[in-house]
């Protein structure tokens, strides 16, 4: 399957059995991402983070209070 990041634009083919292509084809409302996006923006909030003038609006303790 071939996907395209939403970030970089970079098209990338998949495994049709992974289970990120089985979402991207019957939701239509998830987004793939590359890895090369997915670490970048992971790294950049961990930085955030530990500035402490960041907080995550969503832990998984809230979620949990959700279902």
């Amino acid at each position: 399957m071939r996907v395209k990041c939403v970030l970089c634009d970079k098209i990338e083919t998949i495994s049709s059995n992974l289970p990120i292509a089985k979402k991207l084809r019957n939701r239509p409302i998830h987004t793939y991402m590359c890895e090369g996006c997915r670490e970048r923006i992971g790294h950049r909030t961990e930085e955030r983070l530990k500035t402490g003038s960041f907080r995550k609006h969503h832990t998984e303790e809230e979620k949990d209070d959700y279902i």
